[in-house]
């Protein structure tokens, strides 16, 4: 067998190599002082320079002859940058012996400028007197442009923002004159009625699909609506437009709340077809003037029932459930139901956004059972402590509330 060859093993640097590191080394002192990647400096303690480096001579432009014991290093700096020497730097060293990291700017022999920082430290006798002071500058160019950087990015940032809130400022005002365009800007005078509507908004960045309306149709009679068009932003705004313009021509044409829920559907159906099919739900109402109050028939497609508030304490709901949707199909079904307005009576409509409102207890909605009940405590009350009472209701959901909520309340006075 062949003898296997000794594994190699690394160099090792002998005498020769150790020596020449050693003579590297001994030279480098003086070398390391004049060549350094940053500059020093020695002065007096009123600023004279005794003792520079070449790297700084280099960053100035001056031969060490015109420097050494003719210059302060006050005058290295711009005019700033001396003046604050003077003021705050100077002083600090007498009192404190050093300073770390104070940003300056020097001039150089061009007339350009140099951002450095400087740290300086005295050198004091046995005893105590201070001799000179020994500095060290680092250039900060790099610096100084990474925190240009840093301001121009902060900066632009600063100015995205404040141009996506201005635009996100215009875009609500836009939004709120929009949805303020789909409600009645004030409900008409009914004689014997007292009316009273409000809008609880749960957003103010989309548009919501929730109307009303309460319009005279002659001899003593009055057509009111409310309900909620499915979805949000314009395409449910664009179907809220097109159901009030219908429920309003349907009810001078043919004034009875379940032919104007018919009227509606239509609209609807051949407006809307196939994957763009829209719907909404809807209660409509005709008031008609009777001696100390009114009859009231109502018609309701697939609404949440109005609430009656009694003049002797009692709120029941006014049966109007079970109807379709509007829009949904072609032959839908409707709900009727008739109701007597007396003295100290209210009539509430609302849309499901109080409802559905998240409380966190229960099964986590407001619902039907509680706002009957809250309804309860109300009655007796007029229609604008109704919508009063309401509104404080649903502010008082906070976060809680998902969805819009419009409120109409329909109060005829006691006396």
């Amino acid at each position: 067998m062949k003898p296997r060859p000794a594994p190699e093993q690394p160099e090792r640097p002998g005498q020769d190599g150790m020596a020449d590191v050693s003579a590297l080394l001994e030279d480098s002192a003086e070398e390391l002082y004049e060549n350094a990647p940053c500059g020093y400096l020695s002065t007096l303690m009123d600023g004279t320079v005794v003792k520079i480096n070449r790297t700084l001579l280099n960053w100035v432009g001056y031969t060490r002859a015109e420097v050494i014991g003719r210059l302060r290093f006050p005058d290295l700096l711009t005019v700033g940058g001396k003046l604050y020497h003077e003021t705050h730097v100077a002083p600090l060293l007498r009192m404190q012996g050093e300073l770390n990291g104070i940003a300056l700017e020097i001039r150089t022999v061009n007339g350009s400028r140099l951002p450095v920082l400087v740290t300086s430290v005295v050198k004091t006798a046995g005893d105590g007197r201070q001799l000179l002071v020994r500095t060290t500058v680092f250039d900060a160019r790099d610096r100084r442009a990474y925190e240009s950087e840093l301001l121009r990015a902060r900066h632009e940032a600063e100015e995205a923002r404040r141009i996506a809130e201005r635009d996100r400022e215009r875009l609500k005002s836009v939004l709120g004159t929009l949805q303020r365009s789909l409600l009645p800007p004030s409900l008409p005078k009914v004689p014997g009625l007292e009316a009273v509507a409000a809008y609880h908004a749960a957003s103010q960045d989309d548009l919501s699909g929730d109307f009303y309306d309460l319009f005279a149709l002659g001899g003593e009679r009055w057509c009111f609506f409310l309900g909620d068009v499915c979805g949000k932003g314009p395409e449910a705004a664009a179907v809220t437009s097109l159901t009030r313009a219908t429920l309003r021509a349907a009810a001078l044409h043919a004034p009875e709340p379940i032919s104007m829920l018919g009227t509606l559907n239509t609209a609807l159906q051949e407006r809307y077809t196939g994957d763009s099919s829209r719907y909404c739900t809807v209660i409509v109402g005709i008031l008609a003037a009777e001696r100390d109050g009114f009859t009231v028939t109502l018609a309701g497609g697939g609404h949440p029932p109005a609430l009656l508030l009694c003049a002797d304490g009692r709120a029941c709901y006014v049966p109007t459930t079970g109807g379709m949707p509007v829009g949904l199909l072609p032959s839908p079904s409707f709900v009727v139901a008739e109701a007597r307005l007396e003295r100290g009576d209210t009539l509430l409509l609302y849309t499901d956004g109080i409802t559905e409102a998240r409380t966190y207890s229960g099964d986590g909605r407001y619902g039907d059972e509680a706002l009957l009940a809250f309804a309860g405590r109300l009655a007796p009350t007029s229609a604008a402590a109704t919508i009063a009472a309401a509104t404080r209701l649903i502010e008082s959901f906070g976060a809680g509330v998902d969805d819009d909520t419009a409120l109409l309340a329909l109060g005829v006075p006691p006396t």
